[in-house]
């Protein structure tokens, strides 16, 4: 049987009926000695998670898949692939639908729609002899439908799914949408840098320019979305001076 023409060259994917979370499959796949790139889809996980180990709802016909991306390069630049899958799940969703109107990103890792939240990204630093050899960049997004608002925290946006732009792709459809718009970035990235990343990705950021929030453990900072700096970090405007930040929650 020949090459599939709508798969990336050089990559493997493994499609699974159920995990407990396709994260932690990752990580089992790596320690067995995956060596390329390697896309794992599951149909259905029971211990799916997000950031600071909050659980990720997953209601039937929803996308939730990892790609473990083997690399030796530094945790600071592993850490861009946070922009580069944003990207690549904006085209992914376009790809889908035939549309842009309503899509935009979320500071660091997530997908909106009409202000809503539609995917989040996860990612994950893999290890081999006690160093850095990998990244899992665990993915998902409401394609069939969303959870329920009860299902996530306090304060966070509203879950929105694919559905209201029109499209409700099978997740092995989706997923071949996606593994071409990454490998795309992937190789900009690869051989440009996160320059010509970091435009694309504020050409699509949500409420750049506008006021917003960042929290930080118990400590907040509120100002105006300047911009993102050459790493990745957000950078608010904020009485007078320019605030730095690597990592936080942010609230509009």
């Amino acid at each position: 049987m020949g090459a599939d023409p709508a798969w990336p060259e050089g990559h493997d994917r493994i499609v699974l009926e159920t995990v407990d979370s396709t994260l932690n499959e990752a990580q089992r796949r790596f320690a067995g000695g995956i060596n390329r790139p390697t896309w794992i889809l599951a149909l259905a996980q029971t211990a799916a998670r997000g950031r600071r180990g909050r659980p990720w709802s997953m209601p039937p016909g929803n996308f939730a898949a990892t790609l473990i991306l083997p690399t030796t390069e530094r945790p600071d630049r592993i850490a861009l692939r946070s922009f580069t899958t944003s990207l690549a799940l904006f085209d992914a969703c376009v790809g889908a639908t035939g549309r842009t109107e309503g899509l935009a990103l979320k500071w660091p890792n997530d997908v909106l729609l009409n202000g809503g939240k539609l995917a989040g990204i996860l990612l994950e630093t893999l290890q081999s002899g006690g160093r850095t050899a990998g990244a899992a960049i665990g993915i998902g997004v409401n394609l069939a439908s969303a959870p329920e608002v009860s299902e996530v925290e306090e304060r966070a946006l509203r879950p929105v799914a694919l559905t209201g732009m029109g499209a409700s792709p099978p997740p092995e459809d989706f997923l071949e949408l996606l593994a071409q718009a990454f490998d795309r970035y992937e190789t900009q990235f690869r051989h440009y840098g996160f320059a010509p990343i970091r435009t694309a990705w504020l050409d699509r950021a949500a409420h750049l320019g506008e006021v917003i929030t960042a929290r930080t453990g118990m400590s907040e900072t509120t100002g105006r979305f300047e911009t993102i700096d050459e790493t990745g970090q957000l950078v608010l405007s904020t009485d007078g001076s320019r605030r730095t930040i690597a990592a936080a929650d942010i609230y509009f």
